[in-house]
């Protein structure tokens, strides 16, 4: 591989979110298959500024930098510059094999919403090395990168990274604006259907704009209560270490329609209900069906080292937040020192203010969901129906894991969740009682409305308008679903293709 030069930023290419992709430095000098990267108002192409953590000897930093040219040696500069100080620099990309250094490895999961990014980019800063997409490990292979981007379970997502991570982070982030943001970047992505399209794609253009508010309205009509359960479900799923629950009532199920409910392109939500009345809840009361684990997350043998359930549970919205930020940073880097194989590559405690300062006050490093130009969240309407739907999720979390005498009474993660998710329900009510004050703006009838509300206007349309039906709006529902399934259909193609390379490679 070429080496590191002083022009290693020059025009570094794109970061891809929620999928996949290769990272590339246009100027050839440097590539290797990761996440793609965009950097925040260009990068300095003057010098090329890697992390060697002063932990390490002088013989492990001569071996980490070994495969470096003298003069790009020389350029090298850390980014902890003592007494509190530090300076960002992009991590190494270059991971060397697991034989050569063994990691203690995170996995940073959540509903799809770009947050997740926002603590990866903390750990990468902190320690010098580079996370990769679920969806990487599925397409271009396995390799030793310390940290993990996942949506799974979610249908956006894909337990690609096989048994390499040692320990769960949940990342939370308030749910009317995962709902927004969730769909920008399908958006953003041209809703690529296939890893090959989203390879090909001019990925600048992630995090450059918001999707129109008009193609925001048509998809949130027909897809957004059912990704209200999905947010919910996720965090039931990562909270319980990976129990398996049906998604519309909360209670468990069976294998088989677990997988079915990771497939709603192919099974509607009515395919799902019907499915658990019929096969699963006649079971479930006759003994036959007990509480279960996704395989990935048996305790008997899971595939993350530690077990499913989250050794913290990070918002990214409160490393926003100037008051909170860098204790949100603090309790970042306290992950990464559950082992000393992550420990080693730690920056120094008093330079995690510092590294909080350098991306979020000083916005070095990649874009984020937070750099999106153009129309605010709260520009994106929803109905007092739907509003009131997520709070209702919202607060069935809350009592769960809030509950007095319960197994998460005490548990850090519980606790952490629920003060979140308290904190988003206050949010949210305050904008459901704005409709009521006056101090939030009328929904038009082409803005989101929800299922109720779309049908109670369209019946006093009907009584009114009888002679005028084409001014009825379109209902979307077949086109969604067919755009899903094929979306689907063609994902599973890509899979298979790529598991026969794999094969084929290794004969």
């Amino acid at each position: 591989m070429p080496p590191i030069s002083r022009k290693l930023l020059a025009k570094g290419s794109v970061l891809l979110i929620g999928t996949l992709a290769t990272f590339a430095v246009i100027n050839e000098e440097f590539s290797a298959s990761t996440l793609y990267q965009t950097f925040r108002g260009g990068a300095s192409s003057s010098d090329a500024v890697i992390y060697v953590p002063s932990s390490l000897t002088i013989d492990s930093q001569r071996a980490l930098l070994s495969d470096l040219s003298v003069d790009s040696q020389r350029a090298l500069k850390t980014n902890d510059l003592g007494g509190g100080n530090c300076k960002w620099g992009p991590p190494n990309y270059d991971v060397p094999p697991k034989e050569e250094v063994q990691f203690h490895k995170t996995l940073i999961a959540g509903y799809p919403s770009g947050d997740k990014r926002m603590i990866f980019v903390q750990m990468e800063a902190l320690t010098g090395w580079p996370a990769k997409d679920e969806w990487d490990f599925e397409f271009e292979g396995d390799s030793n990168h310390p940290f993990i981007k996942a949506n799974y379970p979610h249908h956006e997502g894909v337990w690609g990274w096989g048994d390499n991570a040692d320990q769960m982070v949940l990342m939370v982030r308030n749910i009317r604006r995962s709902m927004v943001e969730y769909y920008d970047i399908r958006w953003d992505l041209g809703f690529a259907e296939t890893y090959d399209e989203v390879a090909s794609l001019d990925l600048d253009v992630l995090y450059g704009e918001r999707a129109p508010l008009e193609d925001f309205f048509l998809w949130r009509d027909e897809k957004v209560m059912d990704e209200i359960y999905w947010y919910g479900w996720e965090i039931d799923y990562w909270m319980e270490g990976g129990l398996m629950r049906d998604m519309f009532s909360h209670g468990i199920t069976s294998p088989e329609h677990f997988a079915m409910e990771m497939d709603p392109r192919t099974n509607t939500r009515a395919d799902l209900e019907g499915y658990y009345l019929t096969n699963v809840a006649p079971r479930i009361a006759d003994g036959s069906i007990v509480e279960s684990y996704d395989v990935h997350c048996d305790p008997s043998n899971p595939q993350i080292t530690s077990g499913c359930e989250p050794v913290a549970v990070i918002s990214a919205e409160k490393l926003r937040d100037p008051a909170r930020g860098p204790q949100e940073t603090e309790a970042i880097a306290n992950v990464l020192l559950n082992d000393d194989r992550m420990g080693q590559f730690m920056i120094s405690n008093s330079a995690w203010r510092c590294v909080w300062r350098e991306l979020i006050v000083n916005k070095k490093g990649l874009k984020t969901v937070y750099d999106r130009p153009g129309n605010q969240e709260s520009d994106y309407n929803f109905s007092e129906e739907m509003l009131t739907a997520m709070i209702v999720e919202l607060n069935r979390l809350i009592e769960k894991y809030g509950e007095v005498g319960s197994v998460w009474e005490n548990k850090d993660t519980a606790i952490e969740l629920v003060s979140l998710l308290t904190e988003h329900v206050g949010e949210i009510q305050d904008e459901l009682d704005g409709y009521g004050n006056g101090n939030r703006k009328t929904l038009r009838d082409k803005d989101f409305l929800g299922p109720k509300e779309r049908k109670r206007r369209r019946d006093l349309y009907l009584s009114n308008a009888a002679d005028d039906l084409a001014k009825i709006r379109k209902d979307y529902t077949a086109y969604f679903n067919a755009l899903a399934k094929k979306r689907w259909e063609d994902q599973q193609d890509a899979r298979r293709l790529a598991s026969e390379k794999k094969m084929s490679a290794r004969k």
